[in-house]
């Protein structure tokens, strides 16, 4: 269970604002946040397991961001990893629906997946469960969790609210980035659940931050990317749900 909202061109000075907590086994291990010796321009975690990544980010604002699809009765046997699809936007050097259009046949091999993909001049949002693919994103705020883009789960429903929120009242040209970020951090923080589940799991798996001991949140990430101002943060947890390590970097210094 991941959880992300996105402004896309909502503010002038970062045309891409994203918000993300990255849900995961406590016990697969991942590497952190940092510029990738073997790709250059990309600068993400990293699945020390498959070796793909579920959030990257490059100077000129390009992005990539995927979550997987909740359908606990469907899998996919030998599925290609769907963490191999930012590595291989930023690989590619296409515009986002050009690399989509090329990767659409391959994904209906994969396991189900949401993915969004930036250049800085477009974002696009793709799914192999979704009637369409791929199509190119207006301005807006955007919500995704494991499900379609905007599926309104309480979660993602409540984070939304929270950006846009932000948006009106952040400094972001007078306070330092870090300062200015902080309520963001606050609202991926968030361990309150949603009073509509029926079940311990779907209570646990329903606030915005997850903290269990096998399962849970292992990193929260605020991006601003825009043509020329490019920043990332990522703020890494235990098992035991503590802060345990944190990544800044400005990607064209």
């Amino acid at each position: 269970m991941c959880l992300l909202v996105v402004a896309w061109r909502m503010n002038p000075r970062y045309p891409l604002i994203v918000a993300a907590n990255r849900d995961e086994y406590h016990a697969r291990a991942a590497a952190p946040l940092q510029r990738w010796s073997d790709l250059t321009g990309l600068f993400a975690g990293r699945d020390l397991q498959a070796g793909g990544t579920w959030l990257g980010a490059g100077v000129g604002g390009h992005f990539g961001i995927v979550t997987n699809y909740r359908e606990p009765s469907r899998t996919v046997a030998a599925a290609p990893s769907r963490g191999g699809l930012i590595p291989g936007f930023f690989r590619s050097n296409e515009c986002p629906g050009s690399y989509l259009n090329r990767v659409e046949t391959d994904s209906v091999r994969m396991a189900g997946f949401s993915l969004l993909l930036s250049d800085g001049n477009e974002l696009w949002y793709a799914s192999n469960r979704s009637e369409c693919f791929a199509r190119a994103l207006p301005p807006g705020l955007y919500g995704l969790s494991n499900d379609l883009l905007d599926t309104p789960w309480p979660k993602v429903e409540r984070l939304r609210a929270g950006l846009a929120d932000w948006l009106r009242a952040a400094p972001l040209a007078e306070a330092t980035l870090t300062d200015a970020t902080t309520p963001l951090f606050e609202l991926l923080a968030d361990r309150e659940p949603a009073n509509t589940v029926d079940s311990e799991w779907s209570r646990i798996l329903s606030a915005p931050f997850v903290a269990h001991a096998e399962y849970g949140t292992r990193c929260s990430t605020v991006a601003l990317l825009g043509p020329h101002n490019n920043w990332i943060r990522e703020r890494r947890f235990d098992a035991s749900a503590k802060a345990c390590g944190e990544t800044e970097l400005r990607l064209n210094d």
